[in-house]
Protein backbone atom coordinates (compact mmCIF):
# COMPACT_ATOMS: atom_id res chain seq x y z
CA UNK A 1 0.00 0.00 0.00
CA UNK A 2 1.64 3.46 -1.10
CA UNK A 3 2.09 5.90 1.66
CA UNK A 4 0.65 9.45 1.95
CA UNK A 5 3.15 10.86 4.11
CA UNK A 6 6.23 10.67 5.10
CA UNK A 7 5.24 9.92 8.59
CA UNK A 8 4.18 6.59 7.37
CA UNK A 9 7.66 5.77 5.84
CA UNK A 10 9.83 3.45 9.22
CA UNK A 11 12.58 5.16 8.83
CA UNK A 12 11.25 8.20 9.31
CA UNK A 13 9.86 6.63 12.69
CA UNK A 14 12.78 5.33 13.36
CA UNK A 15 14.45 8.91 12.67
CA UNK A 16 12.13 10.85 15.23
CA UNK A 17 12.67 8.10 18.01
CA UNK A 18 16.41 8.58 17.61
CA UNK A 19 16.09 12.39 17.81
CA UNK A 20 14.39 12.23 21.25
CA UNK A 21 17.06 9.68 22.37
CA UNK A 22 19.74 12.10 21.24
CA UNK A 23 18.61 15.14 22.83
CA UNK A 24 18.08 12.80 26.04
CA UNK A 25 22.13 12.03 25.59
CA UNK A 26 23.22 15.80 25.14
CA UNK A 27 20.85 17.10 27.95
CA UNK A 28 23.60 15.21 29.87
CA UNK A 29 26.89 16.87 28.14
CA UNK A 30 29.11 19.04 29.74
CA UNK A 31 27.68 23.16 29.89
CA UNK A 32 30.87 24.66 28.02
CA UNK A 33 29.98 21.82 25.10
CA UNK A 34 26.42 23.38 24.60
CA UNK A 35 27.77 25.54 21.38
CA UNK A 36 29.72 22.92 20.00
CA UNK A 37 29.41 19.17 20.26
CA UNK A 38 26.08 19.21 21.78
CA UNK A 39 24.65 21.69 19.04
CA UNK A 40 26.51 19.99 16.43
CA UNK A 41 25.23 16.63 17.63
CA UNK A 42 21.58 17.62 17.61
CA UNK A 43 21.60 19.44 14.49
CA UNK A 44 22.99 16.07 12.87
CA UNK A 45 20.16 14.12 14.43
CA UNK A 46 17.50 16.92 13.51
CA UNK A 47 18.81 16.78 9.55
CA UNK A 48 18.42 12.63 9.53
CA UNK A 49 14.50 13.36 9.96
CA UNK A 50 14.46 16.63 7.96
CA UNK A 51 15.80 15.56 5.21
CA UNK A 52 13.73 12.38 4.90
CA UNK A 53 10.45 14.34 5.00
CA UNK A 54 11.76 16.60 2.39
CA UNK A 55 12.79 14.23 0.04
CA UNK A 56 9.81 12.71 0.52
CA UNK A 57 7.77 15.81 -0.94
CA UNK A 58 10.19 16.46 -4.29
CA UNK A 59 8.70 14.79 -7.43
CA UNK A 60 11.61 13.54 -9.28
CA UNK A 61 13.37 10.47 -8.18
CA UNK A 62 16.99 12.23 -8.32
CA UNK A 63 15.39 14.90 -6.24
CA UNK A 64 14.34 12.10 -3.56
CA UNK A 65 17.47 10.19 -3.50
CA UNK A 66 19.62 13.40 -3.04
CA UNK A 67 17.64 14.14 0.29
CA UNK A 68 17.87 10.76 1.44
CA UNK A 69 21.42 10.76 0.79
CA UNK A 70 21.88 13.69 2.68
CA UNK A 71 19.99 12.32 5.47
CA UNK A 72 22.45 9.13 5.31
CA UNK A 73 25.23 12.03 5.30
CA UNK A 74 23.88 13.44 8.33
CA UNK A 75 23.73 9.98 9.95
CA UNK A 76 27.57 9.32 9.86
CA UNK A 77 28.05 12.82 11.08
CA UNK A 78 26.16 11.93 14.15
CA UNK A 79 28.06 8.58 14.35
CA UNK A 80 31.37 10.21 14.59
CA UNK A 81 29.61 12.86 17.26
CA UNK A 82 28.76 9.88 19.74
CA UNK A 83 32.51 8.70 18.98
CA UNK A 84 33.77 12.00 20.04
CA UNK A 85 31.50 12.21 23.10
CA UNK A 86 32.49 8.41 24.09
CA UNK A 87 36.00 9.55 23.77
CA UNK A 88 35.64 13.11 26.08
CA UNK A 89 33.79 10.76 28.67
CA UNK A 90 30.57 12.68 28.08
CA UNK A 91 29.16 8.71 28.04
CA UNK A 92 29.85 5.23 28.31
CA UNK A 93 28.94 4.08 24.96
CA UNK A 94 25.24 3.89 23.34
CA UNK A 95 25.27 0.96 21.77
CA UNK A 96 21.44 0.65 21.71
CA UNK A 97 21.60 4.11 19.98
CA UNK A 98 24.70 2.85 17.52
CA UNK A 99 22.79 0.33 17.17
CA UNK A 100 19.15 2.34 15.86
CA UNK A 101 21.57 4.87 14.01
CA UNK A 102 22.90 1.34 11.79
CA UNK A 103 19.03 0.23 10.87
CA UNK A 104 18.12 4.11 9.95
CA UNK A 105 21.28 4.26 7.78
CA UNK A 106 21.14 0.63 6.45
CA UNK A 107 17.20 1.65 5.84
CA UNK A 108 17.80 5.04 4.09
CA UNK A 109 20.68 3.24 1.42
CA UNK A 110 17.72 0.80 0.26
CA UNK A 111 15.09 3.53 -0.09
CA UNK A 112 17.88 5.26 -1.68
CA UNK A 113 18.65 2.71 -4.02
CA UNK A 114 14.64 1.72 -4.34
CA UNK A 115 13.76 5.15 -5.06
CA UNK A 116 16.15 5.26 -8.48
CA UNK A 117 15.60 2.01 -9.25
CA UNK A 118 11.59 2.25 -9.30
CA UNK A 119 11.44 5.61 -11.05
CA UNK A 120 14.19 4.67 -14.06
Amino acid sequence: MPTTSFTQLEVWQKARQLTREVYKLTERFPQHQLYSLTAQTQRAVLSIGANIAEGYGRRSARDKAHYYTMSKSSGDELLHYFFVAEDLGYHQGEPGLIQLLNSICAMLVRLTQKTLTNFR
